[in-house]
Order: C-alpha cells, then structure tokens, then sequence
C-alpha cells in the first residue's frame, strides 16, 4: 500500500479512520491535493488560532514557503478531522529517489521538499499543526496512519521535530516495529526568563563570571565611542533596509572563514523578503540593530511567537580588537530587551555554537529522524550514514563552498 493519494477526484484522496483516543470517536485522516491558495489560508489560519504550534506551523512561515516552492514539488495536504471538525494539518512533499541507485521508493517529507538548497531555510520545531484539546492524538494518528502506509522501501522524512511530535514518533514505531533512524542529532538552546526571574530578575548578573566581563568590557569599549543604542525597526521597508545591512555583514563574516554564508542559497534573501513584509505588521518578525558612536555593529532577525522570541540570524562588525564583541553584546542587549517587554524566553533554536552555550539556561533535543519498515537496504544507508557520511557530505560541502549554515551567531 502506498501514501500517494488517489487521482480519481479532487476531494480528499484516501479517507481513513486511523484512531480513536478521544471521547471514544475516531479521528479520520485525508490526503489530498492542495486547495487554492486562499482556501488553505483560511484553514490554516483558522486552525492555528486554536493551536499551541511553533512559529515553523504558522501560516506566516508557511505561506511563503508554499509560495516560493520550488518548481516539480508538489505538496500534498493532510488533514486531521474529528466528528466532521478539522483538528490537524500538515504538508508532505513526496520526492522519488533510488537507494544505492537501484532500490526505487519514495521519501515523503514533513514540511520539507527534498530540494537541499531550499530545505537550508530550516524548518525548526516541526510537527503537525494540531487543535490543542487534541494535539497528541493528532500527532499520533496523523503519524500512525503515514507511517502504516508505507511502502517497503519508503520513508517518511520528519526533520527538526518537537519535543512532543518526537516522542509520538517514537511511540508510532515501537508499536508498529518500524525503524526510527536519526538523521541529524542536534539541541536548542534558549534563555528562560522565568528561571532569571527565579533567580533575583538579573540576567547578566546570572552569566558566568569570565562571560560577563566580556560583555560589560566590550560595552564600555563601544559605549566610548558616543554612546550605544539598540532598535526595533518599525516599518517594513525600515526592516528590509537593516536585512539587506545584515546580510552585508553575515556575508563578511562568514566569506572571511572561507565559507559561502546563508545569502549564497538563491532561495534565502526572496523567502525571508517576502516573511518580513507580512511578519513585521503583525509583530511576528523582529529586525534589531546595534550602533556604536552611531554606526551599526550588529543586526539581528528574530521572531516573536506565543511571547518566544526566536533567534534565526545575525550579522555582526567584527574588529582585529577581540575585546570588542559584537555578537554577544548584541545577544545581550536583546535577551534584556524581550526580559523588558515580559516576553517568556530567548531562543537560540538549534546548533549550539558561539557564545550560545555561555548565555543559555534551558535546553532540548531537536532531531531530524527517518521513519519507515524494518528492511536490510535501509539498516545498511544507516549503518554507511554513520560511518561514511560525515566524510563524505563535508568534502561534498567543501567542494561546493557550501559549508555555512543557514542561520549565524
């Protein structure tokens, strides 16, 4: 049996009751085609006002990621319906492949496409977007009902999951003996505000010892040269002006360790153009600058959702003086900024680096997992991903000069 919706109508394409955890009636779960672009925007919308999900499962993030899509992906959506009401919705991009060039199956991809330069946009906290009365069990059935439909050597691809969408991963394939192979281990890492409140309400005081020096010195240093000021921008075009000053910076920043920046993907500069022009009226994205003696020293481009600011890019004036720290102070001046304004936390997201670690209190695992049946060709890409892959990809990165990630400290 296959994932891949049927073709004899434009309604939903496989309708399947997948379970039935709440108040003893099933969930039922569809795949099928998009709907306009206005239509799936009014679901979307709608079932995200009564959602917890991240800003990744906003409509603001996904809309113009299915705007910009790349050309030959064809999405297809999920939708999640209890007692005629829709509780879940999701977009998988099915992309063929040949394992070991023979082996012909299927990968379908959560909020992915396939396409590696466009997927470097990063789809972080990822899951299904889930009416919160009913989230688990969304996510369960959803992932149940994907995961039984599986072809021999299909997969499904679920990068960058939740904390609660991996644990029903891996609840779904230890009930069903699939295989779960992880992909890319990493964590997030973010500053809790309630612990500094907790804490006496000081958030440098609580730094280590050797940190907060660097950063009250390189204040002082800066602070020197007429004064220090951090902003919000307020406009949209006044956003697009400190982005396109961002990317100058993160571009040098990055080039000068001979490595290609975030700019150099074709696909970043349109999709992040196009989400501050809708985010920054509704407050959902954040443009920060930094000026010393009147002239920028970073920038920083933050999202803000359900009172979590998170933090997706950066780009800082370094200086031959390494007393001067423009991006931690920068990261500074911002996580006292939304301690300010009452916000719950300062998320760094994934990838530890940097000054990350020496300005966080909280952490998590964020993985990007594999899901799919128990079969030798797929125990063996595991066991070479392991032992060969890490060699492989980085020369394969090098090559190509694309070895910066898609988000900077």
């Amino acid at each position: 049996m296959s994932i891949w919706p049927r073709t004899d109508s434009d309604v939903a394409a496989i309708d399947v009751i997948a379970t039935d955890p709440v108040a003893g009636t099933a969930i039922e779960i569809a795949l099928q085609p998009l709907p306009p672009e206005a239509v799936l925007a009014g679901m979307w919308t709608e079932l995200e006002s009564r959602s917890d999900s991240s800003f990744f499962l906003s409509w603001t993030w996904i809309g113009p990621w299915l705007a910009l899509m790349p050309t030959g992906v064809e999405p297809q959506l999920l939708v999640a319906r209890l007692d005629g009401e829709t509780v879940g919705l999701a977009l998988l991009c099915p992309r063929l492949r040949r394992r070991f060039g023979l082996l012909r199956s299927c990968r379908w991809l959560l909020h992915e496409t396939g396409d590696r330069g466009f997927d470097r946009l990063f789809m972080e906290y990822n899951g299904i977007l889930a009416d919160r009365r009913f989230a688990d069990e969304v996510t369960a059935a959803a992932l149940h009902w994907l995961g039984g439909r599986l072809s021999a050597n299909d997969e499904l691809i679920l990068g960058g999951l939740s904390i609660a969408a991996e644990r029903a991963a891996r609840r779904v394939a230890a009930e069903t003996g699939q295989t779960l192979q992880v992909r890319v281990a990493d964590s997030a890492q973010w500053v809790d505000f309630a612990l500094v409140r907790a804490g006496g309400g000081d958030f440098r005081g609580g730094l280590g010892r050797n940190t907060r020096a660097a950063v009250n010195r390189a204040e002082r240093l800066y602070r020197a040269r007429g004064g220090l000021d951090y902003r919000v921008a307020a406009t949209v075009e006044e956003a697009l002006e400190d982005f396109a000053a961002l990317e100058v910076l993160h571009q040098a920043g990055w080039q000068a360790r001979g490595q290609a920046g975030a700019f150099a993907n074709p696909s970043f500069r349109p999709f992040h153009e196009r989400l501050i022009g809708t985010g920054v009226p509704r407050g959902t994205v954040r443009l920060c600058r930094i000026e010393a003696g009147g002239r920028p020293i970073g920038y920083l481009y933050n999202f803000v959702h359900r009172n979590r600011v998170l933090n997706y890019q950066g780009g800082f004036a370094f200086e031959d003086d390494n007393r001067l720290k423009p991006g931690l102070l920068s990261h500074v001046l911002a996580i006292e900024d939304a301690q300010a304004r009452g916000e719950d936390c300062y998320d760094f997201m994934s990838t530890p680096a940097g000054h990350k670690p020496l300005l966080s209190n909280a952490e998590q695992p964020m993985n990007w997992l594999t899901l799919g049946p128990d079969r030798l060709g797929r125990r063996m890409e595991a066991h070479w991903r392991r032992t060969c892959g890490p060699v492989v990809e980085a020369a394969k990165r090098s090559l190509r000069g694309w070895t910066a990630t898609a988000k900077g400290f």
